[in-house]
């Protein structure tokens, strides 16, 4: 069982049509999702200060990263895929990143779309399969 079947049993939550969300609502969860996976990633790395832990999360997800990742990406995408990020990339936002480029902002709100989308659908395979992949595409690991 996935982690979002095994919280909508928990806690009762009904199944919802997914579709009818805006893509800034799938991007609040995706953005949580993918801080997520690159927190487990970098903790399963081995125990240190958790000032570097949260430097080293901060570079992969901050927007410009996460703008990298998805292009590095995008010839991987379903046509679904592409249509959410698409959707997410191009959704009117009341505020942008601090340290981003409006074009960075954007492509990484449809990422997190993309993510979000991908999680309430149940596809965490799919999910870490694209981290995956992103992180072999743009990531060294020397890096850090």
């Amino acid at each position: 069982m996935d982690i979002f079947a095994a919280i909508q049993s928990s806690l009762d939550i009904k199944e919802v049509d997914i579709r009818t969300y805006s893509p800034l609502t799938l991007a609040f969860i995706g953005d949580c999702v993918y801080d997520l996976v690159i927190r487990s990633m970098l903790v399963g790395e081995g125990n240190m200060q958790v000032n570097k832990l949260h430097k080293q999360k901060a570079d992969i997800v901050k927007a410009p990263a996460q703008a990298e990742f998805v292009e590095a990406i995008m010839d991987e995408l379903t046509e679904d895929e592409l249509s959410v990020y698409m959707r997410g990339r191009n959704a009117h936002t009341a505020t942008k990143a601090k340290n981003a480029s409006f074009t960075d902002y954007h492509k990484a709100t449809g990422f997190e779309a993309m993510l979000g989308y991908l999680y309430l659908t149940h596809e965490q395979d799919r999910i870490l399969q694209l981290i995956k992949l992103g992180l072999e595409r743009t990531w060294n690991r020397e890096q850090r």
